[in-house]
């Protein structure tokens, strides 16, 4: 076989497959709902996405990505598409709001072993690609907004810390910030190792990244992490908070409300609001 022919062979069999994505089927909430299949990702998933009622043709809108913070469709903490429907966010702020589903628990990272739970990638590549082409979104950095609570307030840190050319801001409510090992909250079986986790932990990026989030000469602030309010992890917040400031990286905190650890307690609204700003 000539040497063009192996490259050919090779990148076939080595190559990434498609996602296959259906057409929206508006559910019973007026959601938009995709079903997905990826290699990424065990069985299949869904993209719900909450469109302003009426926007104009050329109009182009920004994406608020709600994180959710358990597997499949479960809901024991809520909904973060029905709370945004309910605060009416896509017609007062002009958003797409978007809510993905995982086959694991998502904590957004890469397992290094088990290509099904490869949730960082499957966000990355497959659902942010899928908004920006069947929806007229802001296809740039400016137009990446993400937020979430608990293990996902801290799936959107790291996001945005990971691939802070990518996305704008992140705003987390009552997650576990500070944590230093893989070993609560259903941590491990995604991680898959210590050594993998390192890669994902927040301290550590927050001093990696620090002089990359801190306004060059001249410029002003741009505040691109906020945390905000809590229910169980108030600690993880004030020795974030802490850090962050040692490391002079602006920021936006708020040391409260306590509320309940769901997504109907209160604090999406606030945490929208700054993430606009």
């Amino acid at each position: 076989m000539s040497m063009p022919s192996l490259v050919v062979l090779f990148s076939v069999l080595f190559a990434a497959e498609a996602p296959q994505v259906s057409d929206a089927v508006v559910d019973e909430h007026g959601f938009r709902v995709h079903r997905v299949t990826s290699e990424f990702q065990s069985g299949e998933t869904l993209i719900r996405v909450l469109l302003p009622e009426k926007f104009e043709s050329d109009e182009r809108l920004k994406v608020l990505y709600l994180l959710p913070v358990e597997a499949k469709i479960e809901h024991r903490y809520g909904d973060g598409l029905l709370e945004a429907k309910k605060l009416d966010l896509a017609n007062k702020h002009r958003l797409i709001c978007v809510a993905p589903t995982f086959s694991h628990l998502p904590w957004y990272a890469d397992h290094p072993t088990d290509k099904t739970i490869r949730q960082e990638t499957y966000f990355l590549k497959v659902v942010v690609p899928t908004i920006e082409r069947l929806y007229p979104a802001v296809a740039e950095r400016n137009g990446r907004l993400l937020v979430g609570f608990s293990k996902s307030g801290y799936g959107a840190w790291s996001l945005l810390l990971r691939h802070s050319g990518h996305f704008a801001k992140a705003a987390a409510w009552d997650a576990p910030l500070m944590k230093t090992a893989p070993d609560q909250f259903g941590m491990g079986p995604i991680y898959g190792t210590p050594e993998n986790f390192s890669l994902y932990r927040l301290d550590s990026l927050l001093r990696d990244r620090a002089e990359k989030l801190r306004p060059k000469t001249g410029e002003q602030p741009a505040v691109r992490l906020i945390h905000l309010g809590y229910g169980g992890f108030r600690d993880h917040h004030q020795r974030a908070e802490a850090l962050l400031n040692e490391l002079q990286i602006p920021h936006a905190y708020a040391d409260g409300p306590k509320l309940e650890h769901t997504w109907h307690s209160g604090w999406l609204e606030d945490a929208v609001k700054r993430l606009l700003l």
